[in-house]
């Protein structure tokens, strides 16, 4: 069978393990009429979009190229369908479409549980790759007076679903952590902050759990990088380099960091 054929026969064995084609167009963010010339074999998708649509499915791009045969033992296997892990990575991206409109680079803020009374600022960049929406963030901090300089990357993944954005992230090193952020997308008429709540764990304080109010500020696609850099570290809340809005949200009594005692 040629490779094309394969293709188009794949497609259309992996589309009907879905509800509906228009739930696959939606979530992968590929139009309908585009998508049905890819079932017909009327057109063959780019690479890009061979990605996207394996990455829905939870397949490589070389996956479409098997043999049917070999395709629906893979798409079918008992352990496919056991692992925990596959079913999870399976709500990513979600809402691939709604998510584009928050590509782009961020400022980011929330309070600290290791340094209580500051806020942390630190930068993200959330942008398509390989079918996926992905995020890398990098947190710096500075503390001369007790002779601390932190540096942290976190790299991770992004969905959307029911009108929210869930983020998991992990540091990059031998001693990762986890993180997970959900945050509320642009208002109708606002489209500069996210809002939202991070869990993750103090890096100070036995790395104990803690859950804090976070807000993220849109800095568009090609911001001056250095400079973004440059804010991130340790801010007290009358810094003149904290915006009011992120100030307003973050001094309130419900903004108070949450988190359980070493000795409960």
């Amino acid at each position: 069978m040629e490779q094309d054929d394969a293709f188009v026969t794949n497609l259309r064995f992996a589309c009907a393990t879905r509800r509906s084609i228009s739930q696959i167009c939606r979530e992968i963010g590929i139009n309908r009429q585009q998508f049905n010339r890819y079932i017909s074999g009327e057109a063959r998708p780019s690479a890009h979009n061979v990605a996207r649509i394996a990455a829905f499915f939870g397949l490589s791009t070389q996956d479409f190229s098997l043999s049917p045969r070999l395709f629906e033992a893979r798409m079918t296997r008992p352990e496919r369908h056991r692992l925990e892990a596959g079913q999870l990575l399976e709500g990513f991206p979600g809402d691939a479409a709604a998510l584009r409109r928050h590509l782009g680079y961020y400022q980011t803020y929330h309070l600290s549980l290791s340094w209580p009374g500051f806020i942390v600022c630190s930068c993200a960049h959330i942008y398509e790759e390989g079918g996926s929406i992905r995020v890398k963030s990098i947190e710096r901090i500075r503390d001369a007076a007790n002779e601390i300089q932190q540096f942290s990357k976190y790299v991770g993944l992004v969905t959307f679903w029911r009108n929210r954005i869930f983020i998991a992230e992990r540091t990059v090193g031998h001693a990762s952590m986890l993180a997970q952020t959900i945050l509320m997308p642009f208002e109708v008429h606002q489209r500069v902050y996210l809002r939202g709540t991070t869990m993750g764990v103090s890096w100070r304080k036995e790395n104990l759990p803690y859950a804090s109010r976070m807000i993220w500020r849109h800095l568009g696609q090609g911001p001056d990088k250095r400079q973004m850099l440059s804010r991130c570290g340790l801010l007290p809340f009358g810094s003149r380099h904290l915006p009011s809005a992120v100030r307003r949200f973050l001094e309130t009594r419900e903004a108070e960091v949450l988190t359980i005692p070493a000795e409960y």
